[in-house]
């Protein structure tokens, strides 16, 4: 093989590569974000979710890029383990579409598509049909690429001591190690798989041999979801572990079949003469059957990656309702108290992030947003879990006093949940600050902590008297007080704030992130007193209007 044949065969290798991001990227931005709320909303159901990872991966044509999509929700505690196995698996089918359009052999079309697409994207205004464009230059260069590999591995075919490397792969090993290795490098069972269909085409290699090859090209595809998951969450790491498993499993069993069964000759006579075909077909047999078997075993593929990535969970133990369970709805008194432990726990979260948000205030140091980011998901999926468990206690028959509990706890609930959107607002502020666009002063920090622990006053007292029913009459009175004291210390600070402003002492931009500051506390302590009076009356104090001053609207 000359040296002109090697560079025709990297440039082969270089345009397929190209093609098959350039085709999958086109899909993907036609699809727009359907794609990624498919895989949160659409995957309740192992089976479900088989498909929908089956259609993601056919429109994004990497199957590596789903699993490492999945990763991340599952590392941000959208997705669990369970689900995420059924949509790694329907990923494995997804990906042999792009072997199955190699073996069809529209390499004629090539020149045309790639005209066509190369047109619509220089000249095309609108984004929809230029993403359409896309797709179709995609596809000609993938075309355009495979048929240079091909015409660059002709002459291998008469080359013997290659032919005789090849020939070698028919020990089970060596092409299980050699279709790892590759794909574990290039990053694509795909590219892998169109250079074995080339060998295939040119005469080079036989099914024999490539069948082997096709099995360790199957677990060199983890290698993206592997790399990917190194410093994420033990769920998010397991994740990996099933998608290796998955194809471990499948490789070892089909492995054997082809040894030990004619698997290999039925093959051949299913598509003679076509030996591009052949390797789609083995593909597509390996992952379908793979997947036919597994996925109803998936609990047991999900337990056998706990086993190999041990321990608890932290986040994943967090994201989850550690008090509510629908075995309890029959006794309804027990269901209402549990519920209450659940609110408390919320509860100590958002006292958690708003203390963390101040702090990074007081520090000029925004290192810490992402713990609370973490925080603020939780407080969300709490928010929605406690909101549902509630609606279904309101169902059933309850005594009076728990119904009025019921109906104060969705206020409380969202009460909560807003004090954490408020911090999260605070968080924003400390990132500006920390970026040096605004300065705090020593008084300015000062007046913050003054005011910091009289609204906290506020929410310990609120959360105390919801946590022991609203019967301490005089905590109900002295969180009234406190609140009160909060909305004349804003306003005395707000003074003061004015009087720098006007001596020159504060600049208009650290002027603006101390006042977003002061009304984002004030809000805190507003929401913190509506926990409280809801106890009494299963009402909120009054609807909080939202804020129209520019970030400081709770999201």
């Amino acid at each position: 093989m000359g040296l002109q044949n090697v560079m025709m065969l990297l440039c082969g290798l270089g345009l397929f590569l190209y093609g098959m991001n350039l085709m999958g990227e086109g899909l993907e931005l036609a699809a727009g974000s359907k794609l990624k709320k498919m895989i949160e909303r659409l995957t309740t159901n192992r089976y479900i979710g088989a498909l929908v990872g089956l259609v993601v991966t056919a429109v994004i044509q990497s199957s590596s890029a789903t699993t490492v999509m999945v990763i991340g929700f599952v590392n941000a505690g959208v997705m669990s383990l369970s689900q995420a196995a059924g949509v790694i698996m329907g990923a494995n089918i997804g990906t042999t579409v792009t072997g199955l359009l190699i073996a069809i052999r529209l390499n004629d079309l090539a020149p045309f598509a790639i005209f066509l697409g190369v047109v619509g994207v220089l000249f095309i205004k609108k984004h929809n049909r230029k993403h359409i464009a896309q797709i179709i230059l995609g596809f000609g260069i993938l075309f355009f690429g495979m048929t240079n590999m091909s015409a660059a591995m002709a002459p291998l075919a008469q080359d013997q001591g290659f032919c005789n490397l090849l020939s070698s792969f028919k020990n089970p090993l060596l092409g299980l190690l050699v279709g790892l290795g590759v794909t574990a490098i290039i990053q694509s069972s795909s590219a892998s798989l169109g250079v074995l269909q080339a060998l295939s085409a040119s005469g080079a290699i036989g099914l024999d041999s490539a069948v082997y090859v096709i099995f360790g090209q199957n677990i060199g595809t983890c290698a993206t979801a592997l790399l990917a998951s190194i410093g994420t969450t033990k769920t998010a790491r397991r994740t990996a572990i099933v998608h290796l498993l998955f194809n471990v499993i499948g490789a070892t069993a089909f492995t054997l079949i082809s040894y030990f069964t004619p698997f290999v000759s039925v093959v051949e006579h299913l598509v003679p003469d076509n030996p591009m075909m052949q390797i789609s077909l083995v593909h597509i047999c390996f992952n379908v059957v793979t997947t036919a078997v597994l996925l109803p075993l998936s609990d047991h593929l999900v337990n056998l990656a706990c086993r190999v990535v041990p321990g608890v969970d932290q986040k994943m133990e967090a994201m989850r309702l550690q008090y509510l369970d629908e075995r309890i709805l029959n006794t309804p008194p027990v269901a209402v108290s549990q519920v209450i432990k659940e609110v408390i726990r919320m509860s100590r979260i958002a006292r958690s992030n708003f203390l963390l948000s101040m702090d990074m205030i007081y520090e000029r140091n925004a290192d810490r947003v992402p713990e609370l980011e973490e925080n603020e998901s939780i407080l969300n999926f709490l928010n929605k879990g406690i909101t549902a468990y509630l609606v279904k206690i309101n169902g059933l028959e309850l005594e009076d006093q728990d119904r009025e509990t019921i109906g104060a706890m969705y206020h409380v609930v969202n009460d909560i949940e807003r004090i954490g959107d408020y911090s999260e607002n605070i968080s924003e502020e400390a990132q500006i600050v920390a970026d040096g666009k605004a300065t705090m002063s020593d008084a300015a920090i000062s007046e913050l902590k003054q005011l910091q622990e009289k609204v906290l006053e506020v929410f310990d007292s609120s959360i105390e008297l919801f946590a022991n029913g609203g019967s301490n009459q005089e905590l109900g009175f002295v969180v009234n007080k406190t609140e009160e004291q909060v909305d004349e210390l804003t306003e005395y600070l707000k003074a003061n704030h004015i009087e720098r402003l006007k001596s020159g002492e504060c600049s208009p931009q650290s002027g603006s992130v101390y006042n977003d500051l002061l009304i984002n506390l004030e809000r805190i302590a507003d929401h913190a007193t509506n926990v409280a009076f809801s106890v009494h009356t299963g009402k909120p104090l009054a609807k909080l209007p939202e804020l129209a001053v520019a970030g400081t609207t709770a999201k």
